[in-house]
């Protein structure tokens, strides 16, 4: 009788690291992740002071959009609220991985981008607004406003669209619940209403990456 061969037994380590992004499958998240580390290092090691200027001047706060709004945009998303250890960090490295093997590099970065800038200016302009008419004071126009918590809730709403049911629903349902937490103890109203804005840019961008999940990139 002839011997029965081995099955091989996929190690759980390799299953892990399987999740994380790599240079040649996922380029686009794994070069963000050096240059996020980069500039976490830089705020954990530099000069505080010098720290802090670099960090108001990426601010994308209604004072540099409307001085500098492509360096804003682009500055804001160098930096991670928290360092590399925070959830923030966690979750770009395993969300957009995720989504970049399904759409390719190119259309992530276009997912990530769409809701960083939209979810930015859908909070930041009736800021400006308020503060033309009369109904908030001019000091709402400066605040320290940076990080990828934006594009990383558009990205995780469009993963959402391409994964299974059993796993979509709950997993949209527990980061719906932990956003309305934030929203509803009012620690800082613009990012709070801003995640909830960004997870439904995401979620409406299903047609788009379903298809794009069937197209190469």
């Amino acid at each position: 009788m002839p011997a029965i061969p081995p099955v091989p037994v996929r190690r759980p380590w390799r299953r892990l690291l399987g999740l994380l992004p790599t240079p040649a499958g996922t380029p686009f998240t794994f070069g963000y992740a050096l240059v996020l580390l980069a500039t976490s290092l830089f705020a954990d090691h530099a000069d505080p002071d010098i720290v802090a200027d670099l960090l108001q001047g990426s601010s994308t706060d209604v004072a540099h959009l409307s001085q500098t709004p492509l360096l804003a945009l682009v500055g804001s998303a160098l930096w991670v609220a928290g360092g590399m250890l925070s959830p923030y960090a966690i979750g770009f490295l395993f969300v957009l991985t995720a989504l970049e093997r399904r759409i390719g590099g190119w259309r992530t970065a276009g997912v990530f981008l769409l809701g960083h800038v939209t979810a930015t200016l859908a909070t930041e302009l009736p800021v400006g607004l308020s503060v033309v008419v009369g109904h908030l004071p001019d000091s709402s126009l400066h605040r320290l406003d940076y990080g990828i918590s934006f594009g990383l809730m558009t990205s995780f709403g469009a993963l959402a669209g391409l994964v299974p049911p059993l796993l979509r629903w709950p997993a949209l349902g527990l980061v719906a619940a932990v956003l309305l937490q934030d929203l509803l103890s009012f620690t800082d109203p613009l990012t709070g209403w801003g995640h909830p804005m960004a997870l439904a840019i995401g979620i409406a961008c299903w047609p788009l990456v379903r298809r794009w999940s069937q197209t190469p990139a």
